[in-house]
């Protein structure tokens, strides 16, 4: 399968985005690229005034050329997320005007934490896939896409990227148009991340697993791209089942008071 299969089908748009800007058109690879910093922007992996890494950072990063990162940066400056300082470099303006405060959530601090964690994510993750599917626009659909291709990009490298699974994940919970989704998945944001890097490193090792996990994400995507709202739905509780498994192995902890 050709890199960027998923965000070249979800390409065929008018060009408009959530806020009804007209923009050209964009390769898949610069969309790639431009979703994902957009996503971990809107993340809060980037905090206003921070310093964006160098363009041949994010080439690496994003597996591109410079040219396509330099496009990408473009859109971003365009839309004032942005903002260059000759010879400093990309720097972060703000959020996108979509993203909202966020709830809080303390810390995680144990083994336990990680298994609460993936119950709160199976108790919301599903059903805003389920919305996901019957709500999408292009360029929601595009989003996920996008992300789905640095996963793919990353696993041909034998690589986990944390980074593009939340991004896939957030995309969704855009994708359903309901805040309340987001800025609770958002706020989750380190506490999943510490879930993702024990479920990456039991990936990898003699029987790796990355492929397997990749095409359970395509899986929730061609559930929501074909607007089956009960598969997605299916689709992203087993997925998170799966992970949860391989994390703790199959054995839970009694967290019983």
């Amino acid at each position: 399968m050709d890199k960027g299969e998923f965000a070249s089908d979800a390409l065929d748009t008018d060009g408009t985005s959530f806020e009804g800007t007209v923009r050209p058109r964009a390769t898949p690879l610069v969309q790639r690229v431009y979703q994902g910093l957009l996503a971990q922007i809107s993340a809060g992996a980037y905090q206003p005034d921070q310093r964006l890494p160098g363009e041949h950072e994010l080439a690496e990063q994003f597996l591109v050329s410079r040219p396509v990162v330099r496009e990408a940066l473009s859109r971003l400056r365009d839309e004032g997320l942005i903002h260059s300082r000759r010879g400093a470099g990309s720097f972060v303006k703000g959020k996108p005007a979509e993203t909202r405060a966020l709830v809080g959530f303390a810390p995680v601090e144990t083994i336990a934490d990680i298994q609460r964690c993936y119950e709160f994510r199976l108790s919301i993750e599903p059903d805003y896939a389920y919305y996901a599917a019957l709500r999408w626009n292009k360029p929601a659909l595009d989003g996920i896409a996008a992300a789905l291709d640095l996963m793919q990009a990353a696993t041909q490298a034998h690589r986990h990227r944390e980074d593009a699974d939340f991004a896939f994940h957030c995309a969704i919970a855009e994708a359903a148009n309901n805040h309340y989704y987001l800025s609770s998945y958002k706020a989750l944001r380190d506490h999943i991340a510490v879930g993702m890097k024990f479920h990456g490193a039991s990936l990898m090792g003699p029987k790796e697993g990355l492929a397997g996990v990749l095409d359970e994400h395509r899986g929730i995507f061609e559930a929501i791209r074909s607007r089956d709202a009960e598969r997605a739905r299916l689709t992203m509780r087993r997925h998170l089942e799966g992970s949860r498994d391989r994390v703790f192995e199959g054995r839970m902890l009694d967290l019983a008071l």
